[in-house]
């Protein structure tokens, strides 16, 4: 169903509800660039106190204006907000700008406000935007409600936070005199319309190629997700999320009221939909505009040409930092290259000509024809001084750089692997570079913006193939068994025992060890009898003592029916004196794990996006290097597959020093059957499986922890 926000983003008609002659009052300012901009719409400024403002005759209330209203831009104090909506209710009003503050993010008392908004707005059927906004514009439909001067009418839109990063993009952008904007809106704080809401207008929105958002929190992460994953399909999503730091979560609270959760955790699950993330805010505008231009590479291997070594260096060196490879030039494209440049050029990627292009700057777009038809290339990076020749070296050379140009075009337009330059010209825009940025190319003065760019156009273009061939794993059908299990847990007051978290885990094709609960002395001669000379562990067996090895729960390297009875004696002697009230219901006997990589899979459920599964390394790596990656649940088998490749510590599951590697294959399908079971249970809160041991051929699942969600039945 078409986003019912087309119907006041591009107004037919617009009343300032707050207008005003003060050439300082946003109600004046928004007139201005109305008026300025020749919106075409009708126009009606709400003020009972003067009868014309800027030459547009005003009304005293909503009520009175002559026709239909899309649009109300509310410029009044926050106090007042209920009571114009409740207007624009009646006046069938589809959508109103909130700017004033005061709400949420002030308190308690602001928050009472802000909930008094928006049942006013939805009693009235009312949309709102904000409140605590910036505003909005659509330049293609000449709303520039926050009357910006030298603002381009382009393909970007932008979902912004931030007014003063919008300033930013908006500067920069005219500085780059290429780039433009569709739609921007500033989401404040999302009291009624959400990011979500907004990317489906900018997904569905025919003058908006690329959607791009600066993001402080997320009111609704689930349903961000689930829109995202649609529109990423046929358009780029650019996200930059802001609160990384502890210092900067703290002020992103402050600043909207919004909760930003933990960023690692969101990059991931944005990256899992095919989202662009930038991390650094001077990137955005640059991958916007990339992305936007190329749309996607077909890969991350990248052919260098350049005209210095230095250049050629620096360039590798970001490359790699960004996870992209340099291609593996053919031998065919090594001697088709070496016939046209000089014999001190370098063949091997990095190409660098060496002096061979210094009087034909035209021969760079040769050589970057030559490697666009090698099959192991995926982009094209031209790097160096190309649009300077003629002012470095002679002025006759500009026939050479515009010819060179006009090719480089053609071969854009003519392959489906990115084409991305870097000049230290690019600056002062000499015309062989104005006539690529014009033509669509991306030019970048930054060798790290042009590698960041062919990051994003990789990722995306990796990402659209696998969504291709992905599929979820098959839905885990839940037992009545297990679901009286969790009946009985919850009427106790409890969270599973680990026994019974095993017991589900084993109950759906999870590899367990096999165990035996010990409610007696008596019942030991049973046990040494059936494990025989196997190295035994025991834990204590309650619901009070969380932390088995702080109170003595805990023995290890049991062998024999002589240590398991002195491992009782002692585990439930050391329980009791920890916690004579402790409900002890036994001990849980089971072998010791062999040698092997420990790793660590745990699932929470994110108040913002629902259902997370995290996998890291297990033992002292998951404390100290924090190395783990995220996924929203349900998984794919590739995002299960792209978990295990995420890790910066990977070479230690792929046998380090001499190990042998660790069983792939069976981690990615422990993570799918874990992914199921959460799906399949609601009774789950938390998982937490600690460690894994991962073998050669397989895994154990030595400890397994679940909290229950009791908020269900």
């Amino acid at each position: 169903m078409k986003s019912p926000l087309h119907d006041f983003l591009a107004p037919d008609s617009i009343a300032i509800v707050g207008a005003s002659a003060d050439p300082t009052k946003r109600g004046y300012k928004a007139m201005i660039g109305l008026i300025k901009d020749g919106y075409g719409g009708a126009i009606y400024p709400i003020n009972p106190k003067t009868d014309m403002i800027l030459g547009v005759k005003t009304c005293a209330s909503l009520d009175a204006v002559p026709g239909p209203v899309d649009l109300a831009l509310i410029c009044t104090p926050a106090s007042t907000v209920p009571g114009i909506l409740a207007e624009c209710g009646r006046k069938g009003v589809k959508g109103a700008i909130v700017l004033a503050s005061g709400f949420k993010e002030t308190g308690a008392e602001g928050a009472k406000l802000e909930q008094q908004v928006l049942d006013a707005a939805r009693a009235g059927g009312v949309r709102v935007i904000g409140p605590n906004t910036s505003g909005m514009f659509n330049l293609h439909k000449k709303v520039n409600l926050l009357a910006l001067a030298n603002v381009k009418a382009g393909d970007i839109g932008f979902i912004s936070q931030s007014g003063n990063m919008l300033l930013s993009l908006v500067l920069e952008a005219e500085h780059n005199g290429h780039v433009g904007f569709s739609t921007y809106v500033g989401p404040g704080n999302q009291t009624d319309i959400g990011f979500n809401d907004y990317l489906r207008y900018l997904g569905e929105d025919p003058q908006t190629k690329v959607a791009t958002l600066y993001v402080e929190g997320f009111r609704d992460g689930q349903r961000f997700l689930e829109v995202a994953r649609e529109i990423s399909a046929t358009k780029p999503v650019v996200v930059y999320k802001s609160g990384s730091t502890e210092q900067g979560q703290k002020a992103a609270s402050s600043h909207t009221g919004s909760l930003a959760g933990s960023y690692a955790m969101t990059v991931d699950l944005l990256r899992q939909v095919g989202v662009s993330v930038v991390q650094h805010s001077n990137e955005i505008l640059p991958v916007a505009e990339g992305l936007g231009l190329m749309q996607k590479a077909p890969g991350k291997r990248v052919a260098v040409i350049a005209d210095g070594g230095g250049q050629a260096t620096i360039a590798s060196d970001r490359l790699a930092e960004a996870g992209l490879e340099l291609a593996e030039l053919s031998e065919h494209t090594r001697r088709r290259l070496g016939e046209i440049l000089l014999p001190q050029a370098s063949l091997v990627n990095p190409v660098d000509v060496a002096g061979s292009s210094d009087a034909n700057p035209a021969l760079l777009a040769e050589c970057m024809e030559i490697v666009a038809e090698d099959d192991n290339v995926d982009s094209i990076f031209l790097v160096g001084m190309f649009g300077g020749y003629s002012i470095r070296f002679a002025e006759d050379l500009l026939g050479g750089e515009m010819r060179g140009a006009e090719s480089m075009i053609e071969l854009a337009r003519r392959v489906d692997k990115a084409v991305v330059v870097y000049s230290l010209y690019a600056p002062i825009k000499p015309p062989a570079l104005r006539r690529l940025h014009e033509a669509g190319l991306p030019v970048y003065t930054s060798i790290e913006h042009a590698v960041r760019v062919l990051a994003a156009l990789g990722e995306r273009g990796i990402y659209l193939k696998s969504r291709a061939v992905a599929s979820h794993a098959p839905a885990v059908v839940p037992s009545e068994d297990m679901k009286a299990m969790f009946a009985r847990a919850q009427n106790e007051g409890r969270d599973l025992f680990e026994f019974e978290a095993k017991t589900l885990l084993r109950a759906h094709g999870v590899d367990v060890a096999p165990e035996v609960i010990v409610r007696s002395a008596d019942e030991l001669p049973a046990v040494a009898a059936q494990f025989g000379e196997q190295a035994l562990v025991m834990k204590v067996v309650s619901k009070d003592i969380l932390h088995k090895s702080d109170a003595g729960g805990v023995k290890l390297n049991l062998r024999g029916e002589a240590d398991l009875h002195q491992a009782f004696d002692s585990i439930m002697s050391s329980c009791r004196a920890y916690d004579p009230n402790a409900d002890i219901r036994g001990a849980l006997v089971t072998p010791m794990a062999k040698k092997g990589t420990e790793v660590i899979i745990g699932v929470s459920r994110d108040p913002i996006f629902g259902p997370v599964l995290m996998f890291g390394l297990g033992g002292i790596f998951v404390e100290i290097l924090k190395d783990v990656a995220f996924r929203a649940i349900p998984l794919s088998q590739l995002d299960a597959e792209s978990m295990v490749d995420q890790l910066k510590a990977r070479k230690v599951l792929e046998g380090a020093r001499g190990e042998p590697p660790a069983d792939k294959a069976a981690l990615v399908d422990l993570l799918l059957k874990v992914s199921g079971i959460v799906s399949a249970y609601p009774q789950i809160s938390e998982l937490d499986l600690n460690p894994v041991i991962a073998y050669p051929d397989g895994y154990a699942a030595v400890d397994a922890r679940i909290i229950i969600n009791r908020s269900v039945l």
